[in-house]
């Protein structure tokens, strides 16, 4: 396996049947299909099994077995992809905001994202931001709500920085800020090797699996199964109650083949949640 993702395998993986070119449509619909394909899941790092960054790794991974990943992973994928279609693509750096309180300092570049240049202007396009996964890419431009079939989405610029924030029931929650320094591969094997193995990140200590559809949101958080709506409005919730449950969910909800037998995960979820 060489350098260079197999684009045909990775359209195969994401069910993408239609013409591929460097434009808007074509971005779209990807970037969906991707996210209802490839599902959002941090188990190498509850299982304190190393993220691979490396092309082979991540095909290996992501288009060949019935795995996902988390933003690092699903970028770069996704970046080999449309670089391969012969887009115009820039990896960028953000610093998640999603449950730090508005007047906490910033933290490190521990998020991976995408800036993809049309002749419509900038997209943003990110297929990893686990705690609420992008549907679509989005315009690169501030102070403009912006509607997907799954969200609302607004970025707003102060001191430079991009903030990027969906519309929940309760207002506006805060995912991710960003700019739009070019980031290099050195920088997100340390974001990486961070995101994997600092216990204060979540991935180290709790499952996450998430997956969007064109009609719902499936998120996973250790034993809780909650499937949203647009907007994050609740479905409903669900907590499961053994491996045999948990295992059906991976399969059937998520199309994830666990890497040890889900005993094993189900025992780590049992020991470490609160």
């Amino acid at each position: 396996m060489t350098d260079v993702l197999d684009l045909d395998r990775y359209f195969e993986r994401i069910g993408f049947t239609g013409k591929a070119a460097p434009d808007l449509a074509t971005l779209t619909a990807i970037h969906a299909a991707h996210v209802d394909a490839i599902p959002f899941e941090g188990i190498n790092p509850l299982l304190r099994r190393p993220v691979d960054l490396d092309l082979p790794s991540l095909q290996r991974k992501l288009v060949e077995s019935r795995r996902g990943g988390y933003c690092y992973e699903h970028n770069a994928v996704l970046r080999a992809a449309l670089e391969a279609i012969g887009f115009k693509v820039t990896g960028l750096g953000g610093r998640v905001r999603w449950n730090a309180p508005p007047d906490s300092p910033l933290g490190p570049k521990t998020h991976m994202l995408l800036k993809v240049d049309l002749p419509e202007g900038p997209y943003l396009a990110d297929v990893g931001f686990g705690a609420c996964v992008l549907d679509a890419p989005l315009r690169l431009v501030a102070d403009v709500e912006q509607t997907t079939a799954m969200g609302t989405y607004r970025i707003t610029e102060t001191d430079g920085r991009l903030w990027l924030a969906v519309k929940r029931a309760g207002g506006w929650r805060m995912m991710y800020v960003f700019d739009l320094v070019p980031q290099l591969q050195s920088d997100y094997e340390i974001g990486n090797w961070y995101t994997s193995t600092n216990p204060s990140v979540p991935f180290p200590t709790t499952l996450v699996v998430e997956r969007v559809t064109r009609e719902r949101r499936f998120k996973l958080v250790n034993r809780h199964l909650i499937v949203e709506a647009r907007d994050g409005e609740q479905m409903s919730t669900r907590t499961l109650e053994s491996a045999r449950e948990l295992r059906q969910v991976l399969d059937e909800t998520f199309n994830v083949a666990s890497p040890v037998p889900v005993e094993e995960l189900w025992a780590i979820i049992n020991r470490t949640q609160t």
